[in-house]
């Protein structure tokens, strides 16, 4: 059976923090069916800098929701804290994004999701919550 993806919500709430996320796919739902994150040279790249600095990150979902099933899409957790004091978050920070916030790379959204956020789905952390889901799917 192949690894299991988490979702990124799943991240944040095990680490006990906000994630840092990377997202690369299109963002219109009809173009998902052409993209193919394994051919995109946008993350390709981001993920060769990404090594070469020596950042830490797994593959993960999106933001889980019973209501739908999304694939996945090439999305990549960076095992690093939001934390404007560190200088590892700051050298991805400003490879990412110009200093008023705007993405300095095309095809590359770099993404956070607060804890508290990710805490509104915590009952999918319960013992066979997926496992009932899909039993009514």
């Amino acid at each position: 059976m192949p690894a299991l993806i988490p979702h990124i919500d799943a991240i944040a709430r095990s680490k006990g923090r906000d994630a840092l996320y990377l997202e690369f796919h299109p963002q219109s739902f009809a173009q998902w069916r052409d993209y193919r994150y394994e051919d995109d040279p946008a993350r390709v790249a981001m993920l060769s800098w990404l090594d070469a600095h020596g950042v830490s990150w797994s593959a993960c979902g999106p933001v889980a929701d019973p209501g739908r099933m999304l694939p996945y899409l090439g999305q990549v957790y960076l095992d690093l804290p939001f934390d404007e004091a560190l200088a590892g978050y700051r050298t991805v920070r400003d490879h990412l994004e110009w200093p008023d916030g705007t993405m300095k790379l095309a095809g590359v959204r770099f993404c956070v999701i607060p804890l508290d956020y990710a805490q509104r789905n915590a009952e999918h952390d319960e013992p066979g919550f997926w496992e009932r889901w899909a039993s009514n799917f």
